[in-house]
């Protein structure tokens, strides 16, 4: 259990930036409007979406590269768990989607 006690402690006590606040500070640093930043944040989310679907990759430049991977299928079957054996169901495959930040970022942390 000292894993789960270490992840406790590491837990942030501030809020994190939601999208109105992302928008809010985009608009007060460019001069905009906060409607507009939204409307871009929303399209950034619409073509990142559309291209996942279709290239698989899409990168945001100096943040992250979102990625899909496929999970293979799991065959039925018995595993020694907690020593007892436990009966496992079979799952099909499945697209996964993955985040990974930029080295750039990285770095700078």
């Amino acid at each position: 259990m000292a894993p789960m006690k270490a992840m406790k402690a590491m837990k942030s006590s501030k809020a994190t930036m939601t999208k109105t606040g992302l928008a809010d500070a985009i608009a007060t640093q460019h001069e905009m409007k906060k409607s507009e930043v939204a409307k871009i944040l929303n399209t950034l989310a619409t073509v990142a979406t559309k291209e996942v679907k279709n290239a698989g990759k899409f990168t945001i430049p100096g943040l992250c590269m979102i990625k899909t991977r496929v999970k293979p299928a799991t065959k039925a079957g018995k595993v020694m768990a907690f020593g007892k054996e436990m009966v496992v169901k079979a799952k099909p495959a499945k697209t996964v989607v993955k985040a990974f930040c930029v080295s750039a970022l990285k770095k700078s942390i």
